[in-house]
């Protein structure tokens, strides 16, 4: 297969599966079935036809609205399609073939935990097990890093942001780190091996500065008692880490 299919594929497959990332988001929070039931307008409850459907483009077509009440459909549904599209995009341009798809495949997964994360606070251990797993596998196959690298990565991973967690409780006596924030560290470190630690580390401190600094320019300063997702700055952090990695390696 040429090597410029490859983007036009992942990306496509990226609405795709946006659409259903999309839907994880919008509903498993609020305590619904993401498996079961078909689409609906949540303001009137018609069904949704499949011309409603096609990622991004019926978002277009109907702006973003209702074709039959009105209402605004959750701009949340078009943003993640959006960006999942993006993700395979770029995973097909920085290694067209196999490991460009483990590559979307990584980057869907830290799109669903982040999303999850600035929604609810929330990282199901099923996402991040499967997250893990997913970079055990892959190095098993020999996608590189090696695979001791990987584990490595997922034990110092978490065992370091768990440290600076306990450390933190233990010295100002209040919870500052979720507990799916070393795990979801350990199973980037699955993915990309010890040695991107650091940098994926500093990629999130940097995320979480331009958050606060955004924030502080819309007249909302951060207080200590605010709560920031460090969970999906890791997840925004971690993606570009891995097409650093596999520039480097090609």
């Amino acid at each position: 297969m040429d090597d410029w299919i490859w983007p036009i594929l992942l990306g496509g497959l990226g609405a795709i599966f946006g659409s259903f990332i999309a839907t994880i988001v919008v509903r498993w929070p609020e305590g619904r079935s993401v498996l079961h039931g078909r689409s609906a307008c949540d303001a009137c409850g018609v069904v949704l036809a499949p011309r409603d459907l096609v990622p991004l483009v019926s978002a277009l077509v109907a702006r973003g609205t209702c074709r039959r009440c009105g209402a605004a459909i959750d701009p949340r549904h078009w943003q993640i399609e959006a960006m999942a599209l993006l993700i395979g995009v770029a995973a097909g341009l920085a290694v067209p073939g196999p490991v460009g798809v483990a590559g979307a495949v990584f980057g869907w997964l830290l799109l669903t935990l982040g999303a999850l994360d600035v929604v609810a606070l929330w990282l199901p251990d099923v996402l991040t097990v499967t997250l893990a797993m997913g970079g055990v596998v892959t190095g098993a196959l020999g996608v590189p890093p090696l695979l001791d690298d990987r584990l490595i990565g997922g034990g110092v991973g978490f065992v370091a942001l768990w440290a600076v967690g306990a450390g933190y409780q233990r010295v100002r006596g209040r919870v500052g780190l979720g507990g799916g924030d070393p795990k979801l560290l350990g199973a980037i470190g699955l993915w990309l091996g010890w040695r991107m630690l650091p940098t994926v580390v500093l990629f999130a401190a940097l995320a979480g500065l331009a958050v606060a600094v955004v924030g502080a320019l819309r007249g909302r300063a951060t207080t200590l008692t605010d709560r920031m997702p460090f969970g999906a700055l890791l997840a925004i952090a971690a993606y570009p880490a891995w097409l650093m990695l596999v520039g480097m390696a090609s």
